[in-house]
């Protein structure tokens, strides 16, 4: 064979592997409104940044005449390509191919660019698009999940991983996902469930829908598993993009530096007047993090779920950070099993990436209730208190309004190591709100007076004057600084700016053991 008509060969069988399941199921997959696994990598990668591996790669099973049917690539692309110039590694479930099914080689694949990430420091990308495992190879195709499985655990912390589901994705495949970083889904496209709708109906007689089922909007507001649900494919894949301007490359690497035109020295006079002058009244947190980072840009996480806390990603002087906030609009901002969980897990991650954490706190404590003390609210706000506490990224918190009881504790005090607590005039520190504290500490005053009311407000007004202020944190040390809202913006970046050499350890362990 002479030399161009090896080339030709080449170019012969990179056609034919770029065809994956053929022209049919390519056009059986446009139909049901989705890309092709090639497809969705050319949207998400700068363009001609993709370099393939194990593209001539098949399966090597033999059994239920499977050996007549084999395809270049097998059923899943993998390779590296880059996002805004960063190096990334990627693989995308081809579902034209055995409906994207996992078997051996499908894993090897996977397994052979998770460990090239590992050992080059950079994030990997899964976009997932498969029917499960591959019946046909049996217990094999089982043990080819557990490989993925492992690497997701020895990955975590070490390099950002993201999993964007992009079709079906059940029983054990869910799970690579779920030990992943970010949970990525597309509305009425995506579904994810450890036993489908026949099986939950042959078992509980429960009759739902897939989407009802483990559908995007199912797990980014009840389950909490998905972080953000797109509205079609070309979101989900830009939104990637925008996660990891965020994200360093590693956990060794600091996060990358967006100088941004927004003054560093910007005074916004609208914070001042955005408390409502009745403490009980709610406000929008998102508000005051639009007013006080880079360009009004706020890129939130887990959106729909558990939103009495916010968490997600900003920057601030052209640093990127994380913002965990309490959430006054939404059940006025207490803690309760979710929020607990959904803060714990963020504030984790920053930790583990090198991301400095910005805490808003307005918080009257936690959710009280037999539902929430049954469910396990003492262990589940034990997991926040853990993850703040073991945090040494630079942490800056702002009391707004109120911090209470336990939950001031919690919300990144500082006790806990927080770097520098600052707190608004108007801010509340105590055990409780006033009202509750003046009904317990003269309860016996109050049920001897003659107008117990009159009494109540009287010393209600009182105890306010004297301890609903930050002052008394403050002359403690517990709080480093009383200032006007308006210059929240110019102190955190000031703040961020000399905590950036900052180091911080904890004593040398295997693990700790945070309360799952």
């Amino acid at each position: 064979m002479n030399e161009s008509s090896k080339t030709e060969r080449l170019h012969k069988m990179r056609e034919q592997a770029r065809l994956g399941g053929g022209l049919e199921r390519i056009e059986a997959q446009h139909a049901r409104g989705r890309l092709t696994a090639r497809e969705r990598l050319e949207v998400l990668l700068d363009q001609d940044s993709f370099h393939e591996t194990d593209m001539f790669v098949t399966h090597r099973t033999h059994d239920f005449d499977l050996d007549k049917r084999k395809y270049l690539s097998d059923s899943v692309v993998t390779g590296w390509g880059t996002i805004d110039g960063r190096l990334v590694y990627v693989f995308s479930q081809d579902f034209t191919v055995f409906g994207g099914s996992l078997g051996e080689v499908h894993a090897e694949k996977i397994c052979k660019i998770m460990d090239m990430a590992l050992k080059n420091g950079a994030p990997v990308i899964g976009l997932n698009d498969s029917g499960g495992a591959r019946i046909q190879e049996g217990v094999v195709s089982l043990g080819a999940y557990a490989d993925i499985f492992l690497r997701n655990t020895l990955a975590s912390g070490v390099i950002p991983q993201i999993s964007a589901i992009m079709g079906p994705c059940a029983g054990g495949a869910v799970y690579s996902p779920a030990m992943t970083d970010f949970i990525f889904m597309v509305r009425n496209s995506s579904y994810m469930f450890i036993t489908g709708p026949d099986v939950v109906k042959t078992v509980t007689h429960e009759e739902v829908s897939y989407e009802d089922l483990g559908g995007a909007d199912v797990h980014a507001t009840t389950s909490g598993v998905c972080h953000y649900a797109a509205e079609n494919e070309a979101d989900c894949l830009d939104k990637i993009r925008v996660l990891l301007s965020y994200l360093p490359q590693n956990n060794v690497d600091d996060p990358p530096f967006v100088p941004s035109e927004d003054d560093p020295l910007r005074a916004d006079e609208a914070l001042d007047h955005i408390m409502p002058d009745d403490p009980g009244k709610p406000y929008d947190m998102r508000d005051v993090i639009h007013m006080v980072v880079d360009d009004g840009v706020f890129f939130e996480i887990h959106q729909n779920y558990a939103q009495n806390i916010v968490v997600g990603f900003a920057r601030l002087g052209g640093h990127s950070v994380g913002i965990v906030a309490n959430q006054p609009a939404v059940l006025a901002g207490v803690l309760d099993i979710n929020c607990s969980d959904k803060g714990a897990r963020f504030v984790r991650f920053c930790d583990a990436f090198n991301i400095p954490i910005i805490t808003f706190v307005d918080v009257p404590g936690f959710l009280p209730g037999t539902t929430q003390e049954h469910g396990g609210i003492i262990r589940h706000g034990a997991k926040l208190l853990y993850a703040f506490c073991e945090a040494t990224v630079p942490k800056i918190t702002i009391i707004t309004r109120k911090a209470y009881g336990g939950a001031y504790d919690v919300m990144s005090s500082k006790h806990i190591r927080a770097d520098l607590n600052l707190a608004w005039p108007n801010a509340e520190l105590a055990v409780m709100g006033t009202e509750g504290a003046v009904s317990i500490i003269f309860r016996k005053e109050l049920a001897d007076a003659e107008d117990p009311e009159q009494r109540k407000a009287e010393l209600v007004d009182e105890y306010r004057v004297k301890f609903a202020h930050p002052y008394i944190a403050a002359s403690r040390g517990y709080i480093d600084d009383v200032i006007e809202p308006r210059y929240t913006r110019s102190r955190l970046i000031n703040a961020l700016e000399t905590l950036s050499n900052k180091r911080d350890t904890n004593p040398a362990k295997k693990h700790g053991n945070i309360p799952l």
